[in-house]
């Protein structure tokens, strides 16, 4: 294992630092007032972290079973037609699933808070007030749990990063050992803010608050860059393939 795999697995791991379950709910966490509860936040991130880790194990030695079927239908000519098409859906949906100048995104927010508004605090801001307050650990558990469970249908860069490892062609065990890096990796910065927090007690609350309050109106847009990146990657190698494969006229 060489570092052409490790490095843009590293990547897609920080970019799944950044995301409501890895950093948000954790920094809300951090944020309630008095004493910072470091034993919350450590018991979220480390459910967080295990969930996405038996999630992608589970994920990982499924895929192997179908790489090989996989790998010869993408060597056909309808195959790379389908991935330059799988591509180009990809790259299309990471430029327009959210809004790119200013005033889209004030929209679009807007119309966020209207909604939830309109739900109410639901399941979800119940949990997350009793794990915040006095609740007790499964409070946090539950959190952490339905967060992965939130996620599941949007990580995309977990899902790269498992397609990553399934076409390097490692063993079942090197595969786990990179996933629970990559896992360790994704909850690394909140750890570290989590330290500086309980060192620096209430003075690094307001930055934090506002740190929050920027990740929650952007957090879409990671999962539109890699979609995008994505996208271009399936593109680029397949559209070489497909246009040799077109007849000369």
């Amino acid at each position: 294992m060489d570092l052409a795999l490790l490095l843009p697995l590293a990547g897609l791991a920080l970019v799944d630092s950044t995301s409501i379950g890895t950093l948000v709910l954790p920094l809300w966490l951090m944020t309630a007032p008095g004493r910072v509860r470091a034993g919350r936040v450590l018991l979220f991130l480390g459910t967080v972290a295990g969930g996405y880790l038996l999630l992608g194990v589970v994920l990982a030695l499924g895929a192997g079973e179908l790489l090989d079927p996989l790998r010869s239908l993408l060597a056909t000519p309808a195959g790379r037609v389908a991935q330059l098409v799988a591509g180009s859906v990809l790259l299309v949906l990471g430029l327009t699933v959210e809004p790119w100048t200013r005033a889209g995104k004030e929209r679009r927010r807007a119309s966020r808070e209207r909604r939830r508004a309109a739900r109410g605090p639901g399941r979800l801001g119940r949990w997350r007030d009793r794990a915040r307050g006095d609740g007790p650990p499964g409070a946090v558990v539950t959190l952490a749990v339905a967060a992965v469970g939130v996620e599941a249908a949007s990580m995309v860069p977990y899902l790269a990063a498992l397609a990553l490892l399934a076409t390097a062609g490692v063993g079942a065990g090197p595969t786990v050992a990179v996933l629970a890096g990559y896992c360790l990796l994704m909850v690394l910065p909140a750890l570290v803010l989590l330290a500086v927090r309980a060192a620096l007690h209430d003075r690094l609350t307001p930055a934090l608050t506002r740190f929050e309050g920027w990740l929650s109106r952007n957090s879409g847009e990671a999962t539109a860059w890699v979609l995008a990146l994505l996208g271009l990657y399936l593109v680029a190698e397949a559209l070489p393939h497909v246009v040799d494969a077109l007849p000369v006229g």
